[in-house]
């Protein structure tokens, strides 16, 4: 039995669960997601846990069951507190500002970058330290917007310029040795 999957999703009072056949849909104060899971799993509400089981130990149900009960916890963790993904910005003359809701990159360019929060989607900004906050509440969304952001201007191995998660390592390259 997986270990992910057979611990019950605990459900906050402030957030609603409605399963029909297979399609999960959770709304919370943040927001509402819907999910649609593999027939193979059964999925079931009762007195505030949801529960994932699978039929039998076929390699394939093994691996869906422990995703199925994991996609459903970031549904709820979501909808209820939220994520947020946070970036550095590295650079001489690099930073970031906000515009309204719009995010506005100096990122060595000759024109500043601008990118439109979608919805769902938030972006904050702290100067002094330099740092960009993705926030939503879709966990995969929130991932997928800030490594859009990150595309921008990669770190460089050899200055370390540019932008990165704040847990990310960069490996740095020795430059090229001079004359002696």
């Amino acid at each position: 039995m997986s270990r992910i999957g057979r611990m019950p999703v605990v459900v906050p009072k402030s957030v609603e669960v409605e399963i029909k056949g297979t399609s999960i849909r959770v709304k919370g104060p943040k927001g509402e997601l819907q999910h649609t899971f593999p027939a193979d799993m059964m999925v079931s509400y009762e007195d505030g846990h949801i529960l994932v089981q699978r039929p039998s130990d076929l390699n394939y149900q093994r691996a869906l069951h422990g995703m199925t009960r994991a996609l459903i916890q970031n549904m709820v963790t979501g909808v209820s507190a939220g994520f947020e993904r946070v970036l550095e910005v590295n650079g001489v003359g690099y930073r970031a500002e906000m515009e309204g809701s719009t995010l506005v990159l100096y990122v060595g360019y000759s024109h500043p970058v601008k990118m439109e929060p979608p919805q769902g989607i938030t972006f904050e900004v702290d100067p002094k330290v330099r740092q960009i906050k993705v926030k939503g509440f879709d966990k995969q969304y929130v991932g997928q917007i800030a490594a859009n952001v990150r595309s921008i201007r990669p770190p460089e191995p050899y200055k370390g310029k540019g932008i990165r998660y704040i847990d990310e390592t960069i490996r740095r390259k020795a430059g090229k040795a001079g004359k002696v």
